[in-house]
């Protein structure tokens, strides 16, 4: 489970990797952190994987915090990921790259996404509507839009459209 709040421990990028999955090799301690979307991050510190983490992680953005709890996440390789509001503090753009990237990598992965941006939902299988904890609708993206009024204000306030 990767929370919107992050934390990541005292000691290196690697050592936090680490705790996703204590033998994981660089090659796939790389290859969730592309996955996450946070190569350039790594690569910009000469010490790469070995580059230190403040308590907290307190060198890094909230947004970078993000992607690298994203990634120790999946080091752990689990059956059901599930990412509560987990890239909240990314773009648009690079919250629709990790979708991607989880959609292609990790195929066999089932992925259970929280969210209150429509756009990093709206791929999804199966979208469920919460109004004050009860079920409000469920459906795909296009079947909300034209049958819950919940789902579609939020879409219409998130991206100024309107009708269906």
């Amino acid at each position: 489970m990767v929370l919107q709040k992050n934390f990541l421990f005292s000691g290196t990028i690697r050592s936090n990797m680490k705790w996703g999955n204590k033998e994981a090799t660089d090659e796939e301690i790389l290859k969730a952190i592309e996955i996450a979307q946070i190569p350039d991050v790594i690569n910009h510190y000469a010490e790469g994987l070995d580059h230190v983490v403040e308590q907290g992680g307190a060198n890094f953005s909230g947004g970078q915090k993000q992607r690298l709890c994203i990634a120790r996440a999946i080091l752990k390789n689990p059956k059901i990921l599930i990412l509560d509001d987990s890239t909240s503090a990314v773009d648009t753009k690079t919250d629709k790259l990790i979708r991607r990237a989880l959609k292609e990598d990790l195929p066999h992965m089932t992925k259970i996404v929280i969210a209150q941006r429509i756009s990093s939902i709206e791929e999804a299988d199966q979208i469920i509507v919460l109004d004050n904890g009860n079920i409000d609708g469920i459906g795909t993206h296009q079947e909300l839009l034209k049958s819950n009024e919940i789902y579609r204000e939020v879409y219409q306030s998130q991206t100024q459209k309107g009708g269906n």
